[in-house]
């Protein structure tokens, strides 16, 4: 997918179809995407979750770091690379909860962005991580 400005349709069928690590993103749905920003959503399931029932840790950091490289794929076309992401977990998300994520590009510079992410319950609004994201920018 480097290389070419995103839509939603197309990225839905390149998680879809994929066979490396991006699979694990096929049961989240892309909602909108545009103008540096991803807004998604997923029912967490048992494949989402850690040994006591909630929402992993790691696929919330990879949902951070996925769902805002979406974000700022729709504004810059050049390869980039991951130099930092910081993650805060707030609340927990069990098995059945419907959960928005909302990606939006702050900044981008020469040769780095800076992007943020938000997991909400879609049902109580309550938010569940924030994460902060980093990209390098190889121009």
């Amino acid at each position: 997918m480097a290389g070419r400005v995103l839509e939603a349709a197309g990225l839905m069928n390149f998680i879809r179809s994929s066979k490396g690590f991006d699979k694990v993103l096929e049961k989240v749905k892309i909602l909108s995407l545009g103008g540096g920003k991803c807004s998604a959503e997923f029912k967490v399931d048992e494949s989402h979750t850690n040994p006591m029932g909630g929402l992993h840790g790691g696929f919330s950091a990879t949902l951070v770091d996925c769902i805002s490289t979406y974000a700022l794929m729709t504004k810059v076309e050049v390869p980039n690379v991951s130099v930092d992401i910081h993650m805060s977990y707030l609340k927990g998300a069990k098995i059945g909860d419907d959960v928005l994520i909302d990606a939006s590009l702050l900044k981008t510079g020469k040769s780095l962005a800076f992007l943020e992410v938000e997991l909400k319950n879609k049902k109580n609004g309550d938010l569940l991580v924030k994460g902060s994201h980093t990209k390098f920018l190889m121009r």
